[in-house]
């Protein structure tokens, strides 16, 4: 994960992402740095982003007009990959993350990733499959948790052990991991476990499945044997069969 002092550029997609997912992004995004650039692409003069001017003046994100001149041309991507080329090229940045579910945006991801740079997606389920995998990370915004500013919503349900040994793709993925970060003794770090996983799955994330902690998720797995490290942290290796 990058240092809480790393500087972030956050670019968001109006037209791609709801205005009340934004405080929990916002929340999200300050797990990994800081957010020192923080603007969002779109036509304003739409009635349809009324939500999203009084979300940007309430998190000081800095909107950006680009009128829809023409009818099929998404000329607010045009803008905002732009934009990120002209603040790639100042080097002042560790991360930058991109708020949209558009597959649009997926060489713009792999460009940034070119220059050593970190990108973290954040989108909805929708998001093609293409732009999830281009990014370092990506969180799905139906995961994060609601703000005060948002109404209440149950919290995701937790899928029961039977459904997660029968997701093969996680419990191979876990597996393979512990594996390959293990040692001698088949213990592995847990966070080099998700570290890897993520490397990976660029989506993998516990709340995918309901579950708020890695720890959690291979827990209620039943797979995993999972103990605390003598030097902090927990550790896991594959239970055997």
């Amino acid at each position: 994960m990058a240092q809480p002092t790393e500087l972030l550029a956050v670019l968001i997609d109006a037209d791609n992402v709801p205005a009340s997912k934004i405080g929990a992004v916002l929340s999200e995004i300050a797990r990994f740095g800081t957010a020192s650039v923080k603007r969002i692409y779109g036509d304003w003069t739409s009635s349809q982003l009324g939500s999203w001017k009084t979300a940007a003046r309430e998190h000081v994100i800095q909107p950006v007009q680009q009128f829809a001149n023409t009818v099929g041309k998404n000329a607010t991507d045009s803008a905002l990959i732009i934009d990120a080329m002209d603040l790639l090229y100042t080097r002042r940045f560790g991360g930058f993350c991109i708020v949209s579910s558009d597959s649009d945006f997926t060489r713009l991801a792999t460009r940034i990733r070119e220059d050593g740079v970190t990108v973290y997606g954040f989108g909805e389920r929708k998001t093609p499959k293409a732009f999830r995998d281009a990014c370092d990370s990506f969180t799905y915004l139906e995961v994060l948790e609601q703000t005060d500013a948002e109404p209440a919503a149950a919290p995701p349900a937790r899928t029961p052990t039977p459904a997660l040994r029968q997701d093969t793709k996680l419990v191979s993925g876990l597996r393979s991991c512990v594996t390959t970060a293990s040692g001698e003794d088949g213990w592995a770090n847990l966070s080099a476990v998700g570290s890897l996983m993520r490397k990976q799955h660029p989506d993998f994330d516990s709340r995918n499945w309901g579950y708020a902690k890695l720890s959690d998720l291979v827990r209620a797995i039943g797979l995993f044997e999972v103990e605390p490290r003598p030097s902090g942290g927990l550790q896991i290796r594959n239970k055997s069969k």
